[in-house]
């Protein structure tokens, strides 16, 4: 099958909002008190940020470089995170509901800043109202085939028990119907039923017909019938044929790339193998294995490890689907970069120029450019700072950095697009060839603490423009362009001019 990805999306840079933490604004009611905004967040807590107060901050997005926003679940629900809708026809209030949602999409595109919703269609909450129905009209309810229900609740044995006692202590607990993780929270949806899916198709267009630019597919694996996800792509792409289409799938997933279901998947490979090499041996072994995947995957990388990841990675995939990569090195699943990494912003700087400067559309979780900390959830969730002087020493250089790489990846299309050649690594360095379009690019790391010398292989950089980059250490070009040096904990990233 042709691949068929959005072309806007390979020159997007985007910016992954919890809304709960990111911004309140005065204009949303309140309904009662919330956490203290600077306490430690907590599991269940509310911090009480809103979709005006994103609305209010958009100008800061748009001074940094960023072209694109990743919303976290923002229907109607009974969680800070809201993976556990009861109305997907809803904007939940909390948030300012569907008109502050109105006002911020608008607001977003007067910018030039397209928007994707986080979509969760493998389960609901258990508030959804045809569970809610099911609950109060048993087998009666006409939305019983809506969800999985266990044989003996199907046989009239017992109902469902949705709040089971015990369940938070860990106790063997029987809910009568199917959950995601056993969560009794999270019924899972029964998507081979017709009205089932056509109640989906139906959230994804309508909200599609308001205005997003594209889903981001919580747990899509986790639905085992093989033609939804088709389906689910051919009914958004007759709505919005430019809609971008990214999937939660944590693994290389090529037979998921194939033009048929997704445009992207959430690139964690590539940012495992950026936190592996940039931290080295500073990776805090506690703070990982709170996070399934990164206690599997993420370790240490020298150089020429870390070069040979990069150039699979970038051939993994046709390279317009490597275009078009959701590329991050955290999310609200994860820990934050920095606490992965020791808590070293200057590590956290090496990690996000490697990531700004590939190809794909890099996202950036909000408050990393900030250099925020957080072991994983629900510490990665903190509250964003009131500024950026309140937000610590590091957050100037660190934002500045950030700043100067997005107007850098802007204005150089070799940093956004294009082929990727490992042309030189050490054991704590490497150099990294870029072209597109006819121009060139060559972004050089040294995360070790002594100086190296590289030697390009044959790349030469002469006529190469060196970028002046803050909040890291620069290196210098040697030999006529065929050789760079690097200080350690340094960087040095050529263009043309």
């Amino acid at each position: 099958m042709p691949i068929d990805t959005p072309t806007w999306v390979a020159d997007t840079v985007f910016y992954q909002v919890f809304p709960d933490r990111f911004a309140a604004s005065a204009r949303v009611a309140k309904p009662g008190p919330f956490e203290p905004w600077d306490a430690p967040p907590t599991q269940a807590g509310y911090k009480g940020g809103d979709l005006l107060g994103l609305t209010e901050r958009l100008d800061d997005l748009v001074d940094l470089g960023i072209t694109g926003i990743y919303l976290n679940p923002i229907f109607s629900a009974t969680s800070n995170h809201r993976y556990n809708a009861y109305d997907y026809l809803a904007v939940d209030p909390l948030l300012g509901g569907d008109a502050a949602f109105r006002e911020l999409l608008d607001a977003a595109h007067a910018r030039g800043i397209r928007v994707i919703l986080d979509g969760v269609f493998n389960h609901s909450g258990r508030g959804f109202w045809p569970f809610q129905h099911l609950i109060e009209a048993g087998l009666a309810s006409p939305y019983r085939d809506w969800f999985y229900l266990d044989g003996d609740v199907l046989d009239g044995q017992r109902g469902v028990d949705a709040y089971p006692v015990g369940w938070r202590d860990g106790s063997h607990v029987r809910t009568g119907y199917r959950a995601w993780w056993g969560i009794p929270s999270l019924p899972k949806l029964r998507v081979e039923n017709p009205a089932v899916r056509e109640f989906l198709f139906g959230v994804a267009e309508h909200w599609l017909r308001f205005g997003i630019d594209g889903w981001r597919l919580d747990v899509p694996e986790d639905i085992e019938d093989e033609s939804f996800w088709p389906e689910f792509r051919a009914r958004v792409r007759a709505i919005n044929a430019e809609a971008y289409l990214v999937g939660e799938i944590w693994n290389e997933a090529p037979e998921w790339l194939r033009g048929d279901r997704f445009d992207a998947v959430m690139n964690y490979p590539l940012g495992i193998a950026i936190l592996g090499f940039v931290g080295g041996r500073s990776i805090d072994a506690e703070v990982i294995a709170a996070q399934a995947n990164y206690a599997r995957e993420l370790v240490a990388l020298d150089g020429p490890t870390f070069g040979a990841s990069v150039e699979r990675l970038m051939t993994l995939y046709d390279p317009a689907t490597t275009a078009v990569q959701f590329n991050l090195i955290g999310s609200h699943d994860t820990p934050r970069a920095r606490t992965v990494m020791g808590g070293d912003a200057g590590a956290l700087r090496l990690a996000t120029l490697l990531q700004l400067t590939l190809p794909g559309a890099p996202s950036i979780y909000y408050g990393d450019e900030l250099a925020m900390e957080g072991r994983a959830d629900p510490d990665c969730r903190r509250a964003y700072p009131a500024s950026v002087d309140a937000a610590g020493d590091e957050a100037a250089p660190t934002r500045a950095l950030v700043r100067a790489l997005l107007a850098a990846r802007r204005e150089h299309v070799a940093l956004r697009r294009g082929e990727v050649r490992v042309v030189a690594a050490s054991e704590r360095a490497v150099a990294i060839g870029r072209e597109a379009d006819g121009r060139r690019g060559l972004v050089a790391v040294n995360a070790g603490l002594d100086q190296v010398t590289l030697d390009l292989a044959g790349l030469s950089a002469a006529g190469l423009r060196v970028l002046d980059l803050p909040g890291v250490g620069a290196g210098t070009v040697l030999d006529g362009g065929g050789a760079v040096s690097l200080p350690g904990r340094s960087a040095l990233v050529l263009v043309d001019d």
